[in-house]
Formats: C-alpha cells, structure tokens, sequence
C-alpha cells in the first residue's frame, strides 16, 4: 500500500520540502512544515519544461498547493505548468530572482487546469522533438551559424520558444517568416548559453551525481584556468570541461578557500640555493603547508618536501648571501652526532639458546632441601630460613655384666 500525505511534509511526497526529481531546479521548502507563513502571499511559483519558471500572482484567491496544474495568463493565450512554491518563500525567491511586483508585471493565475487543458497540453508536447529537427534542418538549408537547442509548445500549443546558441551575433528575421509558414505558430526565439543548454537537456556529471545546472544552479559566473593553477589541477582540456563543453562550474566552490590558505605561500618562481645544489619548485600540499623542490626544473629529481616555513627561513638565508648545507630543516634528531661504537648483538639471539637442558638437582641436594625449614617471623613479617639440627641417636649394645 502506497503511503500519501495529503497536507505535504518532509520527504512525504511532492507536496513536501524534499526535491522532487521531476523538476529541475527545484527549491528546498524548510517553511512547509510552518502552515502560517503559506498565507503570508498571493504569489506562486510556477514551473513549466525543464528550467522555465516564472512567479504569478493569484489574484482569485485560488486553495492552490504545492503540485497542484494550473493555466495562467501568456501572451497570447494561456500557458500549463505546475505550481512549487506557495507562502512565504516565494518572496524570497523572487528577491533572489531579481523580480520586483512593483517595477514588473507580474502575470495572473487563471484557474487550476481542466482535462481539457491537459490534453491541449499534452498534444503540444508531442510535437516538440519533431518541430526541433525540422528548425534545425531549415537553420542549416539558410547557413546560420546557430544550434537549434530545444523548443518548447506553450500550453494551448498557439506559440513556440526556440532555444538558441551562437557564439556570434546572427540575422534571424528570415529564419523567423520561414518558422512561421512552417508551423503556422506564434515565434519566439531565446539565445541561451552553452550551460544553460545542459541545464535544459540534463544529465550525470563525472562525481556521478546529477549536474549542478540542471539541479540546483540558476546564475552562472565565468570559470577560468586560474582556478585550476590555484587548485594544482592537471592542465588536461579533456577532464577540465563539462559535459557543456566549458570549464566546470564546481572548479569555482574551493577556490576562494585555496587563494586564502596559499597567501602564506612564497612565491613558487624562487629557486633555494644549498650548498650542493639549486632546488626548483615542483608542487604543493595546500593545505597541509607543504611544498616540495626538485633539484631539475623540467622533472622530478631528488624530491625534497620542506614547510612553508622552512622555504621561507631559506630564501631569507639565501638574499643574505648564506646557503645552508641541506634543504631539510634540522631537528634534534638529525643533530645528533653520529655513533661508531656498537655492541655485538649477533649472539644475543642464538638459534640454539633452547637446545642446553637445565642441571637438574641431584639426590644429596633434595635431602638437604627437605632438611631445611622457613618458618614466619610474625613481628617482621620476613621469612628466616632456620636449619634444625637433628641429633643423631645412637643405640648403645647392651655389654654382659661381668
């Protein structure tokens, strides 16, 4: 039996705070659990295909809940999407979102949808893969330097948003008249980036989790090769770009921590001087304080790991015109002077030391031993060892009175 929770919950169903894997970019509901805050506003979250939302105001004061189809106000006509976010937490989104009631208009939520609308819906959907490959057949046929992304029907299926990537600036007005004699639809054409295409179509990132993009990322910042030089991440095209094409966007969430802790790094173009040697930098442990030297600039030689503080102690010795004797930092141990004399220890442990049998008593010593007493000294509490001397009787013959 299937268990439902009717008025949502944690991790109930989708009505709940959890993340519903149907949607993308769906927000944690921490406030669902707190009915008081889902009056606080008229406006809802509504979500349409893939990562489309928008925030509608439901000025009829419709019971709406989270999960729940509606149609709301397009241009023209009606769109069909499903509501996330009711209460209070829809401000918030909205302050994030960068969308303000009072400079904005913010569209109306007509009514909760009917079957009719759903199979209008529904229809519309089905149509989609097949308009893309055509749109994409005729952007070839007029040599447009664009991909066809994705298209999406809106709800009553009287408009269609084509989802675009160029790197340049392209001149689609005919491409636009030749879409509407084709599909004999309203045209809306949205150029979106090479991210935001695989936040659209989805997918499992190389952590073998679900792509940030497409789960939880709506802003994207730029990503640049610095951010894996500050990582010391191997300088490899093929493991540094996403499934997008572009440098990944999770290379940024630990770069603020490694440009922190290696501020109290010296620089990794000063070359430490021994008296032996010149020591050229190889790598860094980050966060253990850690640098290693090599005696080659071009490859690994005679590998040194030293602390940052030690690297530092040398190149001060180093502008003074002093060169220490190693690279190492010496310590108490290493300062010891070296020891020449040892103990032969080679027969401490002979194969043969079990082999020789213990002398056992002989019989004179166990009659001896029996004749021999240790009584308690109560006062002291020491055992003496006290030898009684038994008087030896001797038996005298009866002699013959004479």
């Amino acid at each position: 039996m299937d268990f439902t929770q009717n008025s949502g919950g944690c991790c109930m169903n989708k009505k709940g705070c959890h993340r519903n894997s149907a949607l993308k970019l769906s927000a944690f509901d921490w406030l669902v659990d707190l009915p008081e805050t889902m009056k606080d506003t008229d406006f809802v979250e509504v979500q349409f295909k893939n990562t489309r939302k928008g925030y509608y105001l439901n000025s009829t004061k419709i019971p709406l809940e989270k999960g729940d189809i509606v149609a709301v106000e397009s241009s023209p006509g009606h769109d069909i999407g499903e509501i996330t976010l009711v209460g209070r937490l829809v401000l918030k989104q909205m302050n994030k979102n960068h969308v303000h009631p009072d400079k904005t208009e913010i569209k109306r939520v007509y009514r909760k949808a009917k079957e009719g609308d759903l199979e209008k819906n529904q229809e519309a959907k089905a149509k989609e893969q097949e308009t893309m490959i055509k749109a994409r057949q005729i952007a070839e046929s007029l040599n447009l330097n664009m991909k066809i992304g994705d298209v999406e029907y809106q709800g009553d299926g009287n408009k269609a948003i084509f989802y675009y990537i160029a790197d340049e600036r392209v001149d689609f007005r005919q491409l636009i008249k030749v879409f509407a004699e084709t599909f004999r639809i309203r045209i809306e054409m949205k150029q979106i980036g090479a991210r935001q295409e695989a936040g659209r179509i989805g997918g499992i990132g190389p952590c073998g989790r679900e792509l940030c993009c497409s789960g939880w990322m709506n802003s994207f910042n730029s990503v640049s090769t610095n951010a894996a030089r500050y990582q010391d991440i191997s300088m490899n095209p093929q493991k540094l770009a996403g499934q997008c094409g572009k440098l990944k966007c999770c290379m940024n969430y630990e770069l603020d921590t490694y440009v922190d802790a290696l501020k109290d790094f010296p620089s990794k173009e000063i070359q430490l001087e021994t008296q032996d040697n010149v020591f050229y930098h190889f790598k860094s442990d980050t966060f253990k304080g850690m640098m290693s030297y090599s005696t080659s600039p071009t490859f690994a030689a005679n590998i040194t790991t030293i602390s940052t503080q030690r690297a530092k102690d040398v190149i001060a010795m180093n502008k003074k015109g002093l060169k220490p004797e190693t690279l190492e930092e010496r310590t108490e141990e290493n300062s010891k002077p070296i020891r020449t004399d040892y103990d032969n220890v080679v027969g401490q442990d002979s194969l043969t030391r079990f082999d020789t049998q213990k002398k056992r008593p002989n019989q004179n010593q166990k009659q001896n031993n029996k004749k021999t007493n240790r009584p308690q000294n109560k006062e002291n509490g020491q055992t003496e060892q006290v030898e009684k001397k038994v008087p030896l009787l001797i038996k005298k013959k009866d002699t013959p009175n004479t």
